[in-house]
């Protein structure tokens, strides 16, 4: 989507939600917009792959709009997180720990508010942060 709300290119993914297991994955990177994590949230299978990466402790990293996800899985209680502000009471409601700053890690929980973000968000500046995965 551009903009969030006009189509854009179209691109053929390879798999889908149903044909792919968490345990073959490192970590999981959730899109932001609008559009996709609403989408997203309403799938209760690719809801399971995002469960089963924070079951299994394995990075998950989640920007703008993407902690919807995360709210859905019913796995944010007492984990501290950020996002888009208007989602700071979804996330409250859920039981997780809201914060306005750039990017918030939390036990390999990795997320950020919006795009102007995107350089602290960005792997290159995450691997200088004290992370602890698992």
């Amino acid at each position: 989507m551009n903009q969030d709300i006009e189509p854009a290119n179209r691109h053929r993914g390879d798999r889908t939600v149903n044909d792919v297991n968490a345990a073959d994955y490192d970590a999981l990177l959730l899109p932001g917009g609008t559009v996709n994590p609403d989408r997203l949230r309403m799938n209760p299978q690719a809801m399971d792959f995002v469960r089963a990466f924070l079951e299994q402790q394995k990075p998950v990293a989640a920007i703008c709009h993407g902690p919807w996800s995360l709210v859905e899985t019913g796995m944010v209680n007492g984990r501290a997180l950020t996002s888009f502000p208007s989602l700071r009471t979804d996330i409250r409601n859920a039981g997780g720990n809201w914060v306005d700053q750039q990017v918030q890690v939390d036990n390999g929980l990795v997320t950020s508010r919006n795009p102007s973000d995107l350089p602290a968000f960005c792997p290159s500046r995450l691997r200088s942060m004290p992370l602890s995965w698992r």
